[in-house]
């Protein structure tokens, strides 16, 4: 049936997916509850977002528009749960039946999102103002998860890069991926298209190849981001965090080797949060293998990179990070060799191998970060500060950003106010304008074909 805005839409009552199945009667009416309390449009978004993954757009906002009449209801039953699904995308169904792997995502983002809200955010033992407590929650939402595999020796690669990329980089994710999967290594993303989704397609056929049935392709998103970078297909873990902090904790944490590509406002975010830890001295012996990687083509997109992270971060940031174009091949062999050495030290030091608890992470990383027009406003964005608390505030700058373009609060304060200011000492605002401009002359900041209107003046 067509809805309101005249888009094809289906109706429909379904069983939970992979996650949900087996509640006790307590879980089934908290559940319940918190379909009708005020985390039911927290619910409907990201549901939403997950349904219409076949659409290609990043705009969240313009999701919900489109969809207005869109609803989901968890309905209470003495065996469990089912889910009333009221005018979503038809894109979602077969012959009128959901396909699976979206009704697993489904589950998933119901399991989080509600887990989060009754156990973590009002739960007394969370301590979440405090570095200890932060990394505890996080431990816990991703072992509800079920994404902690305790029997397992390290093999989880964390690839970052864009949702915005050409053809050609497109294909070098998925040879990367490729070569990655054929040395029985396993692929984490933000879950989306583009750079998250190319790497779990190339490892996916290499791991089929040698008939590695367990091959894991995790992604970790959190609810701003998915409204806008829904799962894709291949992903057969999905974990939502509560926010993008957590979000990078979780990377972090999980990880035991870490592969970006290009990218732009986002990935220059995630790069400056590990780099940021990285560099603090509680983390001078860490192992954990950074590979920046892209075609050839991609030279001068790196060149960006590296020259804006050693004037900011200065020339001692290089040594934690191997840049490799145009070679996927030694892109892989670099990484196997790696995660080994990781292998070797978290057995040394008796670390566990599913969580990397030893890492440091300063609260200035884990503190929320709202992207007010204040909050980008005051930013101190200057050298005359320890090195991890400028990358603590350029990871906040280019959050911002990154919501000012493709998140539902961000779009509507743009709206309504209109751009982020940033202000900064002159050359490194100099530096930061050549950056982003850069970012946007390459069509990394929307989805190809989208004109690409800036959601920041620079003062």
């Amino acid at each position: 049936m067509l809805n309101s805005q005249g888009v094809d839409t289906i109706s429909s009552i379904i069983s939970p997916e992979g996650s949900l199945e087996v509640l006790s009667q307590h879980e089934v009416n908290r559940l319940h509850r918190t379909s009708k309390s005020g985390l039911h449009d927290l619910l409907r978004r990201c549901a939403l977002a997950v349904l219409n993954c076949g659409n290609p757009t990043d705009d969240s906002l313009e999701i919900l528009e489109t969809y207005k009449d869109f609803d989901i209801e968890v309905l209470q039953q003495d065996r469990g749960i089912r889910l009333k699904i009221t005018n979503a995308p038809a894109e979602a169904f077969v012959d009128g039946r959901m396909i699976r792997g979206i009704r697993e995502h489904l589950s998933a983002v119901i399991r989080d999102i509600v887990y989060v809200y009754n156990e973590i955010q009002h739960h007394k033992r969370f301590d979440l103002s405090t570095a200890e407590g932060t990394t505890n929650a996080v431990f816990h939402i991703l072992r509800k998860a079920g994404t902690l595999k305790p029997g397992r020796d390290p093999s989880l690669v964390v690839c970052w890069g864009g949702h915005s990329i050409s053809r050609e980089e497109y294909e070098y994710t998925k040879d990367v991926g490729y070569h990655l999967g054929l040395r029985d290594l396993d692929i984490c993303t933000g879950c989306g298209p583009g750079a998250m989704k190319g790497p779990m397609k190339g490892a996916n056929v290499a791991h089929a190849k040698q008939r590695r049935r367990d091959g894991r392709y995790l992604g970790v998103s959190e609810p701003g981001i998915i409204a806008a970078e829904a799962p894709n297909p291949i992903v057969n873990e999905l974990v939502v965090m509560p926010d993008i902090e957590k979000r990078l904790e979780a990377f972090v944490r999980l990880g035991h080797g870490i592969v970006v590509f290009p990218g732009g406002v986002g990935t220059a975010e995630e790069i400056l949060y590990l780099l940021g830890i990285l560099l603090h001295p509680d983390n001078h012996e860490m192992q954990l293998p950074l590979i920046f990687t892209g075609p050839k083509s991609s030279e001068e997109y790196f060149h960006r990179i590296d020259e804006f992270l050693v004037y900011t971060l200065g020339e001692k940031v290089r040594k934690h990070y191997t840049i490799i174009t145009g070679d996927p091949t030694q892109v892989a062999r670099l990484m196997r060799k790696g995660i080994d050495e990781v292998t070797d030290f978290r057995r040394t030091h008796q670390d566990a191998f599913y969580y990397n608890w030893r890492l440091t992470i300063a609260r200035d990383f884990q503190s929320t970060f709202e992207p007010t027009h204040a909050a980008m406003e005051a930013l101190a964005l200057h050298r005359n500060q320890p090195t991890h608390e400028l990358a603590a505030n350029l990871r906040r700058a280019f959050s911002g950003i990154v919501a000012g373009n493709v998140k539902e609060q961000g779009i509507r304060a743009i709206d309504k106010y209109g751009p982020f200011k940033l202000t900064a000492e002159p050359e490194l605002m100099r530096r930061l304008d050549v950056l982003l401009s850069s970012f946007v002359v390459q069509g990394r900041m929307k989805l190809a074909g989208q004109d690409y209107v800036p959601c920041y003046i620079l003062n």
